[in-house]
């Protein structure tokens, strides 16, 4: 059983903040299928129910930010956990992308 730590939340505005922000990595955590009928502007799509997430964090630096969204908010939620749980410190839940929209 795993123990997650909680993740934090973030806005819209943070969000675009990020995508000027080099040591930022703005994460979609749809499946690409879903991506594929839009997506915030420099997002890496790593579905996490595919568990392609999973796998990526391995090679992933964990001194950079990382804003993660979804559909609703619930799958980016659960990644940026298991995300702080493998010792990322700067995770963020953007949540859902209709909160995203037109980044």
């Amino acid at each position: 059983m795993f123990f997650f730590q909680s993740a934090t939340d973030c806005s819209a505005q943070d969000v675009k903040n990020a995508q000027s922000d080099p040591n930022a990595v703005i994460v979609d955590c749809r499946t690409h299928s879903e991506a594929s009928a839009g997506s915030v502007k420099g997002a890496h799509v790593k579905d996490w129910l595919g568990g392609e997430l999973h796998q990526a964090i391995s090679s992933w630096d964990k001194s950079k930010k990382y804003y993660l969204f979804c559909r609703s908010g619930n799958r980016s939620g659960q990644a940026a956990k298991f995300m702080r749980s493998h010792g990322f410190e700067n995770v963020y839940n953007a949540g859902s992308i209709s909160n995203l929209v037109g980044l």
